[in-house]
């Protein structure tokens, strides 16, 4: 039974840690001004990563984990480091801090609208703590991340419990974030408050097989829309048939999310794992995740990894490609993430693990490569570059991009 549960669970922590990063770096993409939307996606990130990174009753392994990143698509390029520290300070405490940066250089179709390519970066900082006693870890931590127009600086908790003989585990996260939003050349400045609440429970079914299901409520309330975001009114007087004119957005948010997830170890060393998560809000949207990662060892050092996902959402109540005319409605947005749209990623992934003695003082080596191609489609968002089209006719837009992420793991 110890068996399936380690492996098994190396196999979730791996997973939902990557997907935890990963989706927050991608929520960089989404946006002309990245940074307002990843802060709450980082946020969460946080509590998921501290809630559920840890196996039964022990606190994480020493590491250094160093990644580089990178996006290519849609218009935008981001890449950048990020590297993450743990160490443990006896058998009750560890310790970890993470650096990560973002250089972004982005010409996308939302820039490319309403203004010129720019480029910027942006660094993050976090330290945190994990503590054991018998089967309860608690976690805490404090992340802060900045660039040129945009501060937040959150804390998270965390609380996890082993029982039914380290068969079962639940846990509780919680953080609260202070964003500024700022805007260049500007005194511009605006507060948000934001705050997640997650509950997540995991069994072991049986020696080969585990199951969860996490929930997760998150609030937001203060100025959630991005300051350069522009939405388009008809105005047939202009040459193309509609102007431009800021977004206005509702002050609260509330979202609700439920993720099932299941991994089943197979007889081969191979691991199986799939996700379903269900997403609905305060502003209209519902959204379904449908995941699937393969992983299958290859030899003692060889490990090899397949996936597949796919995402669907509604659009916003507020939202619309194009309005009536200026001020038609009391909060409008033409964010092509708030709209009606799908995507899917094929993902592959290679690793070579080196056992002890390759490096003094080192116990484990780890060179991961993984590379996702993307595919975004958009129902109701309408690719504006495309000339000699009616205003609200154009082609409806769609694009896609790779990500690539290099990774070293150095356990000691």
């Amino acid at each position: 039974m110890l068996k399936a549960e380690q492996g098994a669970g190396v196999a979730v922590t791996r997973i939902l840690i990557n997907k935890s990063f990963f989706k927050a770096f991608f929520k960089l993409l989404t946006t002309v001004k990245p940074s307002l939307n990843i802060s709450r996606t980082l946020l969460l990130a946080a509590v998921t990563c501290l809630s559920l990174n840890v196996q039964a009753g022990t606190l994480p392994v020493d590491t250094v984990d160093a990644v580089f990143h990178q996006y290519d698509g849609g218009g935008m390029k981001i890449n950048g480091p990020f590297v993450l520290v743990r160490k443990s300070i006896g058998t009750q405490f560890s310790l970890n801090g993470h650096y990560y940066v973002d250089s972004v250089s982005a010409a996308s179709i939302d820039v490319l609208a309403t203004a010129s390519e720019y480029t910027e970066e942006r660094t993050e900082y976090s330290a945190g703590v994990d503590y054991l006693h018998e089967k309860t870890i608690i976690s805490a931590g404090y992340t802060n991340s900045e660039e040129n127009d945009f501060v937040a600086n959150s804390v998270f908790f965390s609380v996890s419990q082993d029982f039914f003989g380290d068969l079962s585990k639940i846990n509780f996260g919680y953080a609260r974030g202070w964003d500024e939003v700022g805007k260049i050349e500007s005194d511009f400045s605006k507060d948000v408050d934001r705050q997640i609440f997650k509950l997540g429970f995991s069994q072991v079914l049986t020696k080969n097989s585990l199951m969860g299901v996490d929930i997760e409520t998150i609030t937001d309330e203060g100025y959630l829309n991005n300051p350069y975001r522009q939405y388009r009114f008809v105005d047939a007087v202009l040459p193309k048939g509609y102007d431009y004119a800021f977004e206005v957005y509702p002050e609260t948010r509330t979202t609700t999310a439920i993720a099932l997830r299941a991994l089943y170890y197979l007889p081969y060393r191979a691991s199986i794992k799939g996700e379903y998560r269900f997403f609905t809000g305060s502003w209209g949207i519902k959204a379904h995740t449908y995941d699937l990662l393969y992983v299958h060892p290859i030899g003692s050092h060889w490990t090899l990894e397949g996936r597949y996902r796919y995402y669907s959402q509604t659009q916003a109540d507020f939202y619309k490609d194009i309005f009536t005319h200026e001020g038609a409605e009391d909060h409008m947005a033409r964010d092509k993430e708030l709209s009606t749209f799908s995507d899917y990623t094929l993902g592959f992934g290679v690793s070579y693990e080196f056992g002890q003695g390759v490096m003094p003082h080192v116990n484990r080596l780890k060179i991961s490569a993984l590379f996702d191609y993307m595919k975004f489609e958009y129902d109701n968002f309408r690719d504006v570059s495309q000339e000699d089209f009616a205003a609200g006719t154009e082609p409806l837009y769609e694009f896609d991009a790779w990500v690539t992420r290099l990774s070293v793991t150095l356990e000691y």
